[in-house]
Order: C-alpha cells, then sequence, then structure tokens
C-alpha cells in the first residue's frame, strides 16, 4: 500500500456479532436467518441511520461500522441492545438472538470503502470481551461519553486480549433497569386473544375519525360476542391510536395472539375500509379484505362492515389457531389443543377424519368433562356419521349423539357455538324441530355475524319444510364467511331447490357441490333423486353407483325431513333411481 493512497481518518468503530451463532443456526437454519433478516430490518439498519453509521461489511453473524463520533457510536449500541431485550422477553432463552458489542476510537485506513488498522482490532477485541446483550467499550470511548450519553459504566480493569501487545482497559455499559427488565410478560389466555387497533383514517379530513373510530368499537362488540374469542376493550387498544405501531410489540405488551388493523378512506359520499388479521408473534398476514360503501347511512354501514368482518375472521382464527395446535408435540396436549386438533379431522368431512375427530374429542371430554365445545363437536360428529353411512351402529351412534348434545347444553353458559351445533344435532336426530330452531335462533340472537349458526338454521329450516327461510339463512352464512362456508351451503340450496320441483337448478346445484364434497353420500342421494325425477334415470343409476362405493345406506329413513310430501318426494325419487319398489 504506497503512501499516497493510504487515507487515514479518526474514526468511532463498533463491532458486533451473534452470541451462539452456530448454535442457534444448527437449530433452526431458516428460522434464525428470517428473524436475524427481521431484526436487522426493522430495528438496526434504521438505527444505524438515525446516528449517521456507516456499514463497512457485514458477515454471516457479525458487522463492522464507523460513525463520526463515539457518542453517535455508543448512543446507537444502546438503543439496539434496548430494544433487543425488549424483543427478546418472551422469546425462549434457547432461541434467543443476542448481540455481543465492542466500540473504539482511533486512527483507521481507508481502502475501496473497507477500514483497517489497529482501531478496527480494538473494536473487535472488545466486542469479544462483552456480554450477550451487553455492550464493551475502550478507555477513551468512556472518556469521551461520561455524561454525554444516558449509560453508567463498571470499570472491567485492564483485560489482556488476543493479538494486541498491551493490556486494553476496557468498561462495560450498564444500560439501565430497561435494559435487562423488560415489561411484566401479560400471559396469554387459554384461548384465541384479539386486539383490534384504531383503524387509520386515509381521508384527510380530521372530521372523518369519528366515523373510523366508530367503525372500530362495532368490530370490538362484534368480535366480543364470539365467545371462544378473547377481545382486548377498546380503551387498552385505543391507546395506540396516532402511534406507528409494530403488532409483534403490541402482541406482547397486550398479552394476545392476533392483531386486527386497518383504515378507512372516504371519497364524496363513498367510503372504502380495509381489515387485515396479522399473527402478532410472527407478523404473519392470515387474512385482509376490503368493504366499499356509502355514506348515506352511516350507522348501517358501520354495523354492515363489522358483522362482515366478524363472520370472516372467526373460520379464520379457527383455521389459524388449528395449524398452530397441530405444530404442538402430542405429549404437551390440552382439552383445547385436541379439540382443536378434532375440528381439523372433521372439515374433511370423511369416515376416516370424523372417526379421528370423534378420539381426540373423547380424550378432551375425558380431561375436561364440562368442556361445552367438546361435547358439542362430538355430537356433531355423530351426525357426520350418519349422514355419510359410516356409522357401524346407527341406533347406538344416534343415542351417543343426543346424549352429548343435552350434556353439552346443560355446560353452554350462552355460548352460541355450541347452541348452533346442538340445535342442529338434536333438529336432525328427531328431536323437537321447534326447539332446535328456537335453540339455532339464541345462538343468533347472541352473535349475529355467527356464520355456523345461520348454516345450521338454514339446515333446520330446510329440515321443517321451510325451504325459502332456509335459502335466505344459507346466503347469509356463505356471505359473513365466502371462504369457509361458499361449498357447504350448496347441497343445502340444492336440497330446496329440489323440494321446491325446481329440478334444473337443483341438478345443476348439487353437481357444483360434488365438485367440492365428492365423497359426500348426501349429495349423491340427492343428485339421484332429482335426476330420477326429471326423467334422466341413467344418470340417477350412475349416481347410486358412486353412491354405493362410498355406503351400503342407500335409502335412509329420512326422519330429519319432517314434511311428509317432501320426504315423499325424496325417497320416492331416491327408490326409483336405485331399482327398487315404492313402499
Amino acid at each position: 500500500m504506497s503512501g499516497d493512497r493510504v487515507e487515514r481518518r479518526l474514526a468511532a468503530i463498533l463491532a458486533a456479532d451473534v452470541a451462539g451463532y452456530s448454535r442457534l443456526m444448527g437449530q433452526d437454519e431458516a428460522g434464525t436467518l428470517s428473524r436475524l433478516q427481521a431484526h436487522r430490518r426493522e430495528l438496526i439498519d434504521p438505527n444505524i441511520a438515525k446516528h449517521k453509521g456507516r456499514i463497512v461489511k457485514t458477515t454471516g453473524d457479525g458487522m463492522l461500522i464507523e460513525f463520526p463520533s463515539v457518542v453517535e457510536a455508543v448512543s446507537c449500541a444502546a438503543e439496539v441492545q434496548r430494544a433487543m431485550a425488549i424483543r427478546n422477553a418472551d422469546v425462549p432463552a434457547e432461541r434467543r438472538i443476542e448481540f455481543r458489542v465492542g466500540i473504539h476510537q482511533g486512527d483507521i485506513i481507508v481502502e475501496d470503502g473497507d477500514i483497517f488498522g489497529n482501531g478496527v482490532n480494538l473494536a473487535a477485541r472488545l466486542e469479544a470481551l462483552a456480554e450477550p446483550g451487553g455492550i464493551c467499550v475502550s478507555a477513551r470511548v468512556h472518556s469521551d461519553t461520561n455524561g454525554k450519553v444516558d449509560v453508567s459504566f463498571d470499570d472491567l480493569g485492564d483485560q489482556q486480549v488476543k493479538n494486541i501487545a498491551r493490556p486494553v482497559h476496557a468498561y462495560a455499559l450498564r444500560l439501565g433497569s430497561e435494559a435487562v427488565t423488560a415489561p411484566p410478560l401479560l400471559v396469554l389466555p387459554d384461548k384465541p386473544s384479539l386486539a383490534v387497533l384504531p383503524f387509520q383514517n386515509m381521508s384527510g379530513d380530521p372530521e372523518q375519525e369519528y366515523f373510523a373510530d366508530g367503525m372500530v368499537e362495532e368490530i370490538i362488540t362484534a368480535l366480543s360476542r364470539i365467545r371462544w374469542l378473547f377481545v382486548i376493550a377498546r380503551n387498552s387498544s385505543f391507546t395506540y391510536k396516532g402511534r406507528a405501531v409494530d403488532v409483534k410489540q403490541v402482541g406482547r405488551e397486550l398479552g394476545v395472539r392476533y392483531v386486527l388493523e386497518g383504515s378507512v378512506r372516504k371519497g364524496g359520499n363513498r367510503v372504502r375500509i380495509t381489515a387485515q388479521l396479522i399473527e402478532a408473534e410472527t407478523g404473519a398476514h392470515l387474512w385482509a379484505d376490503r368493504f366499499d360503501g356509502s355514506m348515506e347511512d352511516v350507522f348501517d354501514l358501520q354495523d354492515q362492515v363489522a358483522t362482515s368482518v366478524a363472520g370472516v375472521i372467526e373460520p379464520a382464527l379457527q383455521t389459524a389457531e388449528s395449524r398452530r395446535s397441530s405444530a404442538r408435540p402430542t405429549t404437551d396436549l390440552s382439552a383445547y389443543d385436541l379439540y382443536l386438533r378434532a375440528y381439523e379431522h372433521a372439515r374433511l368431512w370423511q369416515r376416516e377424519g370424523i372417526t379421528q375427530a370423534l378420539s381426540s374429542l373423547k380424550e378432551a371430554i375425558a380431561r375436561d368433562p364440562q368442556y361445552g365445545p367438546a361435547l358439542a363437536q362430538a355430537a356433531f360428529c355423530h351426525v357426520m356419521l350418519w349422514t355419510s353411512g359410516s356409522a357401524d351402529d346407527p341406533a347406538a351412534s344416534r343415542r351417543e349423539g343426543i346424549d352429548l348434545a343435552h350434556r353439552a347444553l346443560r355446560t353452554a353458559s350462552n355460548d352460541p357455538n355450541v347452541f348452533g351445533k346442538v340445535a342442529y344435532v338434536l333438529g336432525f336426530f328427531g328431536e323437537d324441530i321447534s326447539a332446535a330452531i328456537t335453540l339455532a335462533d339464541r345462538a343468533l340472537e347472541i352473535n349475529p355475524s355467527y356464520a355456523a349458526g345461520w348454516y345450521y338454521s338454514g339446515w333446520l329450516r330446510l329440515w321443517a319444510g321451510k325451504g325459502d327461510i332456509a335459502i335466505d339463512h344459507f346466503g347469509k352464512a356463505s356471505r359473513l364467511s365466502p371462504y369457509e362456508m361458499r361449498a357447504r351451503v350448496l347441497i343445502g340450496i340444492g336440497m330446496s331447490q329440489f323440494f321446491a320441483r325446481s329440478f334444473d337448478e337443483a341438478r345443476a346445484t348439487l353437481l357444483q357441490s360434488l365438485q367440492e364434497f365428492p365423497k359426500w353420500a348426501p349429495n349423491y342421494r340427492f343428485l339421484a333423486a332429482c335426476c330420477a325425477q326429471m326423467g334422466r334415470l341413467d344418470e340417477a343409476r350412475q349416481a347410486i353407483e358412486r353412491l354405493s362405493e362410498i355406503t351400503s345406506d342407500i335409502v335412509p329413513t329420512a326422519t330429519h325431513w319432517r314434511d311428509a310430501a317432501q320426504r315423499a318426494l325424496y325417497l320416492s325419487g331416491l327408490r326409483l333411481a336405485a331399482g327398487l319398489p315404492e313402499e
């Protein structure tokens, strides 16, 4: 390096690395890299820029940074380490990313953007002396920053370090209580927890704040009706109004697993509302949508959006919770986890899944005999066995389903989810249909956004011979939960069309339903009956052939169809399709 090319200057040099990096990478390479990148993107790089630092180079687990002064260097390091302590507060010790930092001020040589010299070497040696999450500085840095930065120092005395001839006098920064004592952690509730943050007013009109705030209040109220969901009160979530927030921090501070945020934009007499559901720990987006409407009736629009948001969030959260539970080791399962796993098995609507669901639910009930949702879901599984023709002993399955439903009802405590499922089970198994409908109506009074409740109510109305009301209720279920319910309501709508003798429409709807549930026996029964009533006997017999591959129960008792004329229309068509004589 020739003398005329050498550039020298005085600088503050910061060296940092990740403590235990090799161990972290060995445990979870992809996860460690992802979390490290997030820390850099969200915290470290912005703070370096704020304090006029320049990243000279990075290695897999380390960084070398140049600052114009030691005050900037120490201030940046202290802010990052304090923030990292809070970020790591709810992370298991073995998974924490903790930095060690060394800072020295000295003469450096600069070439092609890189820096060299004894000052760089000293910063690296001081970093090696630092504790995980700590900062170690030289005597010169201590002298130049003492009293200028809100930190104190512990004198470590002279330290003999590698490849440096003379001992180095070192100091450890004492960052203050906030560096080592994070805010007290809130224990997550034993059910899904959610905070709804104030929606951002994008209209540029301060007078529209009332509308955005009112929208959030309505959503909080609607979500609070979901009994299995823990919703943070308005007073707590509105403390974040007007602040740029990190959803991970919100999750830690409020003790919630999920965060709902959104915005409101008004233009003329139209308004657009966007919302997104985020998992606080990972920052992953679980659901997002937008709603458009007119400001002519503000309160109706608020109510409409709140109901819609609550309706779509419920199944989104159910799915997220089920995935979370399925990742837990089988040796660490609560009754709630077993219930979630059963939900995932049963939603496939196949014999194997239903049987697995019942096994998990029995274990959940054994752990908590008063667990209403598990009792109701177990009762519901017996209906699924019946309708799919998969019950080994139909009479015993019916008795057990009714018994489980009544046990669930005794523990319901105004839970709309329990009321809805119990109503469906009792209605299907031939109990008083009027009482079952009253129970379903009660569930919807408690939570009008309960998409599954409208679905159950649709079936009860259909079994009672009220097809028009059934179609209306199926439609409400689909609008509230388009991703979860749209396919499931098709068979109910197809059956309603069949009983209304709109056979062409019924056939088209039932064929569409088969695309979604190709192994669901009732689809084939009604398609066969419909085609037979239309005189399409070849097509009806094909449906019977497919049905016989699923179950031997070709012509069921059909006692849940209360209207005698409708039941006769269905069974006569089914017998004709199966080549059986009329009874």
